[in-house]
Parts: structure tokens; C-alpha cells; sequence
């Protein structure tokens, strides 16, 4: 799948940055590798030794520029298709307030037996950001820069 460029935030020889094309979540990036492989085991060395400091500095960047209270960096992998990849969720205390506000995300603390370490976890806002911020037709409204003013000052800060 080819990233439309005006979604590129930065790169390295083995990787693509790019902010998530189909999310209204400022700061939603997504970390592909330039091999067409869906294996760890299949990336070249140097590919290998890019993604640590790669995954960090973005981590870095939306803690840091964007203010995210926590970044959450997941690998999923089960579309066909799809070279190997990272999603790198910033979650913004706008973002839980979203969340704790929506009814209807309630229901996931029936499926607990018991209460959980915390009053939510990730499992839970990734469900959440990916059915209201990448799926609806109408998200919510953001808080903050734009995807777009998200992407400049990414760019600025990856690539520097």
C-alpha cells in the first residue's frame, strides 16, 4: 500500500513514519518497514537496529511536543498484505476523558471478573480510539493541533 506523502512524518533506510491515514487522532503514527516481510526474523540487521531507536524517539516526540500522557506501541500484523508494522498511539488526557464520558465503553467492565490493576487499560483505549477516532464516519472532536499542524511539528522533531 503506498502512504500518500503528505502523510510522511520521517524515515530511515529500513522504515517508514507516516501518521495513520485514516485517523483523526493527532499523532496516530504507524512504523512499516521498507522489507515486504510480516517477520522480525526476516529484517536485515541494520533494519533491526533502526526500529529500538526509531520507536523511541517517536515515543519521545509525542510525550514531549504533543503532550501525550502515555504512547502505546503495538505490533497487530494479521492483514494480509501489509509489510510488518508498528502502531504508536498517543493517549492524551482529552482522549480518556472521551472515553470515560462514552456510555457505551461501560459495557467492557462486564467482561472483568474482579476489578483490574487500573481503572482502564490499553486493551480498552485502543478499542476506543480505533472505533472513534479511525472508523467513524464523524469523530469526536480533537483537542489540540490538527492531523496536518500534527504532522509539521512531527516532521520537525523526527527529523531533526
Amino acid at each position: 500500500m503506498e502512504i500518500p506523502a503528505q502523510f510522511h512524518v520521517s524515515e530511515t533506510s529500513g522504515w517508514l513514519v507516516n501518521h495513520r491515514i485514516n485517523s483523526a487522532l493527532p499523532g496516530y503514527l504507524m512504523v512499516s518497514s521498507r522489507s515486504f516481510t510480516n517477520d522480525l526474523a526476516d529484517l536485515s540487521a541494520e533494519a533491526l537496529c533502526e526500529l529500538g531507536p526509531l520507536l523511541a524517539k517517536a515515543q519521545h516526540a509525542l510525550g514531549k511536543v504533543l503532550g501525550a500522557k502515555r504512547v502505546y506501541i503495538g505490533r497487530y500484523g494479521h492483514s494480509p498484505g501489509f509489510p510488518i508494522h508498528f502502531h504508536i498511539i498517543p493517549i492524551y488526557d482529552w482522549v480518556e476523558d472521551l472515553f470515560w464520558q462514552d456510555q457505551r465503553y461501560r459495557l467492557l467492565q462486564t467482561f472483568a471478573e474482579g476489578p483490574g490493576e487500573t481503572p482502564t487499560d490499553g486493551a480498552e483505549l485502543t478499542f476506543f480510539i480505533w472505533r472513534e477516532f479511525c472508523e467513524r464516519a464523524e469523530p469526536p472532536p480533537i483537542k489540540g493541533p490538527s492531523v496536518a499542524e500534527t504532522i509539521e511539528l512531527l516532521r520537525k522533531t523526527l527529523r531533526a
